[in-house]
């Protein structure tokens, strides 16, 4: 009996190809879209948006970090999407840039508010027997013309006040020599072409706890435009101001000596305070 077979190809059996050609490749799975990147340049949008609040300051700073290494990883991954990756590492980037900005603004801002108080000079000018003193307003409000700028000098006998001192220029001595050369005998004498000038001041410290009467400086500028200061020439005299400790309310008045250049006309410039504003005081 002959045995029937089937007509078709045999079940489970791969289909058969002549020699020589090739079987039909099936097209590659597209890769989807890049989810890590697509996140990244949301964190970097929202910490970029933070950064420049200086208030919220702290959370662009730790968005930013976070985004830029998301954006790094979603640059490895397949899939769509890099462009999205490398605009999220870009505003990351960019990002830190501007808090760091920020930062640094608010810090400046902060620390000129802290020690600005102490710089605000008021100048109140010497009156007569029977008139109440003319208080004049904050030298650093007032425009570049007004008292105690370098073109217009206020006169000796004014008091500069801010919230830690008051300084008075008393008098001031434009021969001093004499008096150099009987305070101490070893004062040197002065350096050819010059001659020494003395001024007397009196310091008055009125913030809070204690503070050191040396913090007020004292110098002398002259017609020329050179700055001389009392430490250029060292003089001994009876009553120097030194390292006198002043609490508040306590006054210390001394004297300084100034090496001037004969044939120049000088102007006191008075800082009453390590951050105080200068003043001029025309002798």
């Amino acid at each position: 009996m002959q045995a029937n077979y089937p007509a078709g190809p045999i079940a489970n059996q791969p289909p058969y190809y002549p020699e020589g050609q090739v079987p039909p490749q099936a097209p590659p799975p597209q890769g989807g879209r890049n989810v890590i990147a697509l996140i990244a340049l949301i964190v970097s949008a929202i910490g970029f948006i933070f950064a420049c609040i200086p208030g919220a300051l702290i959370i662009g700073w730790i968005l930013l970090p976070i985004a830029f290494v998301l954006s790094l990883v979603s640059l490895f991954l397949k899939g769509r999407g890099k462009g999205l990756g490398i605009a999220a590492l870009i505003i990351s980037i960019v990002g830190t840039i501007v808090g760091f900005v920020v930062f640094f603004a608010v810090v400046a801002t902060s620390f000129n508010d802290a020690f600005d108080g102490g710089s605000e000079i008021s100048i109140t000018e010497p009156t007569q027997a029977g008139q109440a003193p003319v208080e004049e307003a904050p030298a650093e409000q007032a425009p570049a013309d007004e008292a105690g700028t370098r073109t217009n000098p206020i006169p000796i006998g004014t008091a500069l006040s801010n919230d830690d001192w008051t300084v008075v220029i008393n008098s001031y001595n434009a021969d001093g020599n004499a008096t150099v050369a009987s305070a101490n005998q070893f004062n040197d004498v002065a350096p050819a072409g010059s001659h020494y000038e003395i001024v007397n001041y009196t310091v008055t410290y009125t913030g809070a706890d204690s503070s050191y009467a040396s913090e007020v400086f004292v110098d002398v500028v002259t017609s020329s435009g050179n700055v001389i200061d009392s430490y250029t020439s060292l003089v001994s005299l009876p009553d120097s101001i030194g390292l006198d400790e002043l609490f508040s309310g306590a006054s210390a008045t001394g004297s300084a000596a100034f090496a001037v250049p004969d044939g120049e006309s000088v102007l006191l410039r008075v800082q009453p305070g390590i951050l105080a504003d200068d003043i001029f005081v025309k002798p």
